[in-house]
């Protein structure tokens, strides 16, 4: 059985499998399951000092929606989209004092780690919020910048996603470094223009490593009713975020090599895969677990592994960053050998069927008399007449006379 264990900021992971800060780790007994179903580690859901954000949690909705934008009413399928209204831990933060203590000491005896989740509205509280997570024994902090919530400071700097701008964001994480000395996670937030120049004012100013991402906010309508869904806007996650996610870990882990933690559209063990061969070193895991239960952690765990038991790998450490490291740039594309379209006719439904016809939009297919009609010198090797076909009947070659001739 291949070997899961990684190295994450200094500390040992089992597997990187991490529960993200939400509902599933929102009291002891939630985050105890978690760890009893396996996970390397779990984010609490975020300790606060702003009231409004903890009526918010009291308060929450949620809006399971498919591919059509209709409420999901039988079997979560695989692509779903997540619309969801939520906050902060609903206690007072010193409450979470005995919680925190408690949920470490079961995390360190089960072989897992605890990384305590903090907003503030003021620096005085992501100071005392910061100082208090350490003081109960935590390993680790995440630190959510996330969610649109007050700053004390003036100018242009009020009011702001604080991770959209990256001197604020640098300000916050010196003022946290100062008083803490356990590792630092910066959570980003897509709705930033650029991740990267974030992530890496994070890391000048002492941060050890960044979340990348949480998610987007969106308004989902309800057709039918001609009403937004649970009242209004909200944030939106699910698995088909996840291209968008793996393009920015990709963009940081080339760019800067800061250490990362993948959050938001992992489903189950290949997209945790993927987040690793990109270049992220833990993956944070949300909501197919509060739409399966939290014990399908196992389920994404058991993916992983077979994964790499299947492909050879003695090792997740082997897959790191392979895939961002293969990427090309522009011109190294542009001056690979092209493809070109190879028709095997017998398998070719034409004329019933002429779907890569209407999709080729270089005027390399067209209808022959009794079977497609290809043009090798029009063809620029686009492959998506191979995506579209619905029988197989067409792969790419790199060899132009056996194109033109098939």
């Amino acid at each position: 059985m291949a070997d899961l264990t990684t190295k994450f900021c200094g500390l040992d992971f089992k597997n990187p499998i991490v529960v993200a800060s939400a509902e599933p780790t929102n009291s002891v007994e939630n985050m105890k399951k978690c760890i009893d179903h396996g996970a390397g580690g779990i984010i609490t859901k975020t300790i606060g000092d702003i009231p409004a954000m903890q009526a918010l949690t009291r308060n929450s909705k949620y809006a399971i929606l498919d591919d059509k934008g209709k409420i999901i009413d039988k079997r979560v399928p695989r692509s779903f989209f997540f619309y969801s209204r939520s906050g902060y831990v609903s206690e007072h933060y010193s409450d979470w004092i005995p919680i925190l203590k408690e949920t470490q000491d079961y995390a360190a005896a089960n072989g897992s780690h605890v990384i305590g989740n903090i907003t503030g509205g003021t620096i005085k509280g992501w100071v005392e919020l910061a100082r208090m997570v350490e003081d109960c024994g935590i390993p680790m902090m995440e630190i959510n910048f996330q969610c649109p919530h007050p700053t004390d400071y003036d100018g242009e700097t009020v009011g702001p996603w604080i991770a959209q701008d990256p001197n604020v964001t640098a300000e916050v994480v010196r003022r946290i470094k100062e008083v803490v000395d356990i590792p630092l996670m910066v959570k980003l937030t897509p709705e930033a223009h650029n991740l990267t120049e974030i992530a890496q004012a994070a890391r000048n100013a002492g941060a050890e490593s960044v979340a990348a991402n949480s998610r987007f906010v969106g308004f989902a309508v309800d057709i039918d009713n001609a009403k937004p869904y649970i009242g209004g806007v909200a944030g939106i996650g699910g698995p088909w975020v996840k291209y968008i996610t793996l393009r920015w870990i990709h963009d940081i882990y080339t760019k800067t090599g800061i250490p990362m933690s993948a959050s938001n559209g992992i489903y189950d063990g290949r997209d945790a895969i993927e987040y690793f061969m990109t270049g992220a070193d833990i993956m944070q895991v949300c909501s197919v677990l509060m739409l399966k239960g939290i014990q399908f952690i196992e389920t994404i765990i058991d993916g992983m592994e077979k994964f790499l038991d299947d492909n050879g790998y003695a090792s997740i450490n082997e897959i790191h960053g392979i895939a961002s490291k293969q990427a090309q740039t522009p011109a190294q594309m542009f001056e690979a050998p092209k493809d070109y379209c190879l028709i095997d006719h017998e398998k070719c439904k034409f004329p019933k069927c002429d779907l890569c016809i209407r999709t080729c939009f270089y005027d390399a297919l067209n209808e022959g008399d009794e079977r497609v009609a290809f043009t090798a010198d029009n063809c620029i090797g686009c492959e998506l007449c191979h995506s579209v076909c619905p029988f197989g009947a067409i792969t790419m070659t790199k060899d132009k006379q056996s194109a033109a001739d098939a």
